[in-house]
């Protein structure tokens, strides 16, 4: 998959996420969005990461991102993220497992042991746009964070590399991300601002992060690489909204 088809499947995704989040019963379908968006991560990681036994770690990947995802949305009152962290411990142990119910001589084990529990720590970051749904600001700061984003991916298919291309991505949120949160109730400028500015720098860096790695262009690899943003920022954007906003 070619840099500019990552760019454009990274906004569109964005695009979807911004929408779900004003489709009722909130946030019901951000939740659905979430699950969609893990499924995508997982079902290209192992090709992404060149990790052996890519089934088990597709599985492995999925099924924590959704556990998280529906934790999130399940739990009452605040904090809404108690109850992740055990899906992570789940997810290490579980990881574990797998590699033990492995029969093929368990080449690269630590190489899938890592590679298979930093996928489920970028697929836990889905549910953080439930949390930011859940928020005080909630839509909005999910349709500011979402809209900072798409632009983000779209400029970073520009002919731009390095450290330019980082501060290209960065600038253009940070200014998309300032004009939405002006025209959308229940979020401020600043809060939109440093929405954007999040949002601009995880697609930049991780942009200059996947170039590096060969096996991008592969079909289910590219699918994962495009989602990654998407997800990643959704535990971001919560932050921001817990700092800035609350």
């Amino acid at each position: 998959m070619s840099v500019s088809t990552r760019a454009v499947t990274t906004a569109a995704l964005a695009a979807a996420v911004a929408a779900a989040s004003y489709v009722q019963p909130r946030p019901l379908p951000l939740a659905a969005a979430a699950v969609a968006l893990v499924v995508l991560v997982a079902l290209g990681w192992p090709s992404l990461l060149r990790l052996p036994a890519p089934g088990s770690t597709r599985l492995v990947v999925a099924l924590c991102g959704i556990g998280g995802a529906a934790v999130v949305y399940l739990t009452p009152g605040e904090p809404v993220l108690r109850h992740l962290p055990v899906v992570l411990a789940g997810a290490v142990v579980l990881a574990f497992v797998a590699q033990m119910l492995r029969r093929d001589g368990r080449p690269q084990l630590t190489e899938s042991v890592s590679g298979t529990v930093a996928g489920v720590v970028a697929a836990l970051g889905a549910a953080g746009w439930v949390a930011a749904a859940r928020s005080d600001a909630g839509a909005a700061l999910v349709v500011t964070s979402a809209v900072a984003l798409a632009v983000a991916a779209a400029v970073s298919a520009l002919p731009l590399r390095g450290w330019v291309a980082l501060g290209v991505s960065a600038v253009a949120a940070v200014v998309v991300g300032g004009g939405a949160a002006t025209l959308l109730p229940n979020i401020d400028t600043v809060s939109g601002l440093w929405s954007g500015l999040v949002a601009g720098l995880a697609v930049g860096a991780l942009h200059l992060l996947l170039e590096r790695l060969p096996k991008r262009r592969a079909r289910l690899a590219g699918i994962s690489a495009a989602t990654l943003p998407v997800v990643v920022c959704g535990i971001l954007v919560f932050v921001v909204g817990r700092m800035v906003i609350l």
